[in-house]
């Protein structure tokens, strides 16, 4: 049955590697079960709630991606996209976090309507690809800053805006340890080394006393649950809170937000798509994946699906190239790994007990793992260098992903005009351009 439906043979697998390699899919990505409450805490949502949300979108969603296109490819909550749903939807622009996942589900529908269209593919072919790269990077060196803010090794600082933190205190010394270590794990090809060092530090605690947080007042790591097995937490306080009005009741507000949603998701799914394929080797003799259209609307979906759960943007993830590494070339791969998103549910309080200090090095390796597009990035053509760097620069310092987008567009398109090269720029990407322009221009009204 499974060669039948899966094709393990034609795809060069079999049964044994395909599990193998959906086991090694979900210890790379497994990390997203305490990173993403963690974050979305912060926006005011049940943490409880968000880690069954967070396990249940990863399990159906990839489950439906494995079916419809029998692809490699798991999808999670996504990192960068939750960072944006706290910090700038809920945090900066003072939105409510049901009127955030109602966003997110409103994101959704646009992207399936611009796959089944297929308006999608002209709006990918419309951004410029050092801008595609950027955006990418930009998110990475985002949630690395978040990191080291988290595990309080940057600081705000009066004079200079952010400064170095006091690393002669447990805490940040504990986040430093996380980072070197995972940085080890990985060179020595560990597999699940980010996870491993999330437990790693949460354990650690057990063994410390006094205050080891950022701050040095209060405990960072928490005591180990009475039970590590139990029902999962509730889904209440979460499913189908969404408000789907607020969109069109502050729709001026909302509409770039919405707008960001959709690009970043947009992008990062075709780029994972086509990433993690590609190592797969299931791209065609063009370099274009079949059954793209059936992925991007398992995609479209998932962001849906997720809101509905009570979590941010679902989407495919980059850790799956950890799975292909290991021989993973068909669904059965992502369904083992979907089946192990479900068994983590009845370890809720394991979950639960990890602080945010024990995550801190996830954000941080994870941000570097984003930045390595920058090298197709070509810096000698300043036409393309300034704005992906502006675009880079901008999203963690301004603490906005948003940001840095507009900002690379306006850049973009005013320097291309100036070299002469105007006609290299599509009408598409003017028209995105311009929008962006008369946000910056009109904002303070």
């Amino acid at each position: 049955m499974l060669e039948h439906f899966f094709r393990l043979r034609e795809n060069g697998t079999n049964a044994r590697r395909e599990v193998i390699a959906g086991l090694t899919t979900f210890a790379a990505m497994a990390y997203i079960l305490a990173v993403n409450p963690a974050i979305l805490a912060l926006a005011g949502i049940d943490k409880g709630a968000v880690i069954t949300a967070t396990a249940l979108a990863a399990a159906f969603t990839t489950v439906a991606m494995g079916l419809l296109t029998n692809y490699p490819v798991a999808l999670a909550p996504g990192m960068g996209l939750n960072a944006f749903f706290a910090f700038t939807i809920c945090g900066a622009y003072k939105v409510p976090w049901q009127a955030a996942l109602g966003l997110v589900f409103w994101e959704g529908v646009l992207f399936l309507l611009l796959t089944l269209t297929g308006v999608r593919q002209k709006i990918v072919e419309a951004i410029p690809a050092s801008l595609k790269v950027a955006i990418g990077c930009g998110i990475g060196l985002f949630i690395a800053f978040i990191g080291l803010k988290n595990g309080g090794i940057i600081v705000a600082n009066p004079a200079t805006l952010v400064g170095l933190g006091d690393l002669s205190k447990p805490g940040p010394l504990l986040v430093l340890f996380g980072i070197l270590l995972t940085a080890v794990l990985i060179l020595h090809r560990v597999r699940g080394a980010i996870i491993l060092t999330v437990l790693v530090l949460t354990l650690a605690g057990l063994f410390l006393s006094g205050p080891i947080s950022a701050d040095g007042t209060r405990p960072a790591l928490t005591v180990a649950p009475h039970s590590l097995i139990s029902a999962p937490a509730s889904l209440v306080p979460t499913f189908l809170q969404l408000d789907f009005a607020y969109l069109f009741t502050h729709f001026a507000k909302t509409l770039p937000l919405l707008l960001t949603l959709l690009f970043v998701d947009l992008f990062d799914n075709v780029g994972t798509l086509l990433g993690v394929c590609k190592r797969a080797g299931l791209l065609d003799a063009q370099g274009n994946l079949p059954r793209i259209g059936r992925a991007l609307a398992a995609d479209a979906g998932a962001a849906m699906f997720g809101a509905c759960l009570g979590t941010s943007t679902t989407t495919s993830y980059i850790e799956s190239a950890a799975g292909v590494e290991e021989g993973g070339r068909t669904g059965l791969t992502v369904l083992v790994t979907a089946a192990c998103f479900l068994l983590a549910l009845f370890f809720t309080p394991v979950i639960n007990a990890i602080p945010e200090l024990a995550t801190a090095p996830a954000l941080v390796i994870v941000g570097v793992y984003m930045m390595q597009g920058v090298l197709e990035i070509d810096f000698k053509d300043f036409a393309v260098a300034v704005p992906a760097v502006l675009t880079m620069l901008v999203m963690p310092l301004a603490f906005s992903i948003s940001e840095g987008i507009a900002v690379g567009f306006v850049v973009y398109a005013i320097l291309m005009l100036a070299g002469g090269r105007g006609r290299q720029v599509t009408p598409l990407a003017y028209v995105l351009a311009a929008l962006f322009l008369a946000h910056f221009v009109f904002r303070p009204v």
